[in-house]
């Protein structure tokens, strides 16, 4: 959540000491306006003031965690386990990596599973738009997936399971709240 200048700026000089107070319950950045305000409006700070108000800001910055949903967390790792078939596909189809292009894409996409899986477990809230849209459009080879299950069971059933494991991790996506912040 961010602070709104404007909004503390419209404040008289004794509400903004609220502000600055040791046991202020307010966001780092509104305390950091606070300060500039009070000195813009002629306000002089003690050393010991400046000091208070940069330790103050630290602390509250410290207390300040970053809380990933569960859901996140449970959706990274069942993409991880997609990336960790993908791996085992590509073990098992080792022969068809014959050209430096293919090697080339195989790279690109363990990548691009295994960056989506990272982004997701740290809570990154544009990553299931990201794969709901790949999911879609990988949802085209379906029909593929299935003519390789009669033709390479294993291959077939892995193929299948990764899609069933990205389905899941995008539905749980989904499912986290939307965020609220409270100062």
């Amino acid at each position: 959540m961010s602070v709104n200048k404007n909004i503390l700026e419209k404040m008289s000089s004794a509400e903004l000491e609220k502000y600055i107070k040791p046991d202020s319950r307010f966001m780092p950045q509104a305390i950091e306006y606070a300060f500039e305000i009070l000195e813009a409006r002629g306000r002089v700070f003690s050393p010991e003031e400046i000091e208070k108000k940069n330790t103050l800001i630290a602390e509250k910055q410290n207390n300040t965690e970053v809380m990933i949903h569960p859901y996140h967390t449970k959706a990274a790792n069942l993409i991880y386990l997609s990336g960790a078939l993908a791996v085992a596909n590509i073990i098992w189809t080792y022969e068809s990596l014959t050209s430096a292009m293919a090697v080339f894409i195989v790279l690109i996409t363990l990548s691009f599973i295994f960056g989506m899986g990272y982004l997701a477990g740290k809570g990154t809230d544009w990553v299931k738009y990201v794969l709901l849209v790949i999911l879609g459009l990988g949802l085209f080879a379906l029909p593929i997936i299935l003519m390789t299950l009669r033709s390479n069971p294993v291959l077939g059933v892995i193929n299948i399971t990764q899609t069933v494991l990205q389905i899941w991790a995008v539905i749980i996506l989904f499912k986290v709240p939307k965020k609220t912040v409270h100062d």
